[in-house]
């Protein structure tokens, strides 16, 4: 088995009208034995910036506080929100630094940036564990279900959803996939980030 699918867990991101979505299962896990139902792999960055990090699940926690710390000090040093564009560069060159002895998490970003007229651009990227950037205009996947991510999404992803189509379009998504996966699942948490709010959803799954 690879280190990589030694905790489990699934993340997933998709791009909406003016909007992103990011959600995760919850399961942790020691290979098939289950660990815990509750534990969080995504993360807020900013208002408008979450990073999921499936993975290692010890990798998983050194690299929140490690993003953390080097947003601190990116806010104190530019005094002013790190942009989500910087941001990925940020995560690449952290896990570029590592890449003789690499952490196991491959990071999945997602965003709004703003646009010079106002507006906001959705912004989503996924990562491996050295840092290789793929930026994405529709869904972007990573972790032990990416493969039934992948498929699921290409059958329901629309582009320009709205919010709600938008969460029923990932919810769903995930929820399939994980119920394909052994080592995922466990129940989901989404978050969808538009221009004013932040809506975050737990989401009950198969707990069998």
């Amino acid at each position: 088995m690879s280190i990589m699918e030694y905790n489990g867990g699934s993340v997933i991101a998709m791009v909406g009208k003016d909007c992103v979505a990011i959600a995760s299962d919850l399961r942790l896990g020691n290979q098939a034995l289950s660990i815990s139902s509750n534990f969080q792999k995504v993360f807020p960055v900013t208002d408008r910036i979450y990073v999921g990090l499936p993975g290692l699940g010890t990798d998983v926690t050194t690299l929140r506080e490690r993003f953390r710390y080097r947003i601190n000090m990116y806010t104190i040093k530019e005094e002013r929100e790190i942009e989500p564009e910087t941001f990925a560069h940020l995560v690449s060159s952290t896990l570029y630094e590592h890449r003789f002895g690499p952490y196991f998490i491959e990071p999945v970003i997602a965003g709004l940036s703003k646009t010079p007229s106002g507006g906001v651009k959705p912004l989503i990227a996924a990562a491996d564990l050295i840092g290789c950037l793929n930026f994405a205009k529709d869904f972007v996947v990573a972790g032990t279900a990416s493969t039934k991510l992948l498929g699921v999404a290409e059958g329901l992803w629309e582009p320009d959803l709205e919010p709600e189509d938008l969460f029923e379009t990932i919810s769903q998504t995930l929820l399939n996939s994980v119920d394909r996966d052994a080592f995922s699942g466990w129940g989901a948490v989404v978050h969808v980030i538009t221009k004013d709010s932040i809506i975050s959803r737990t989401l009950k799954g198969r707990m069998d």
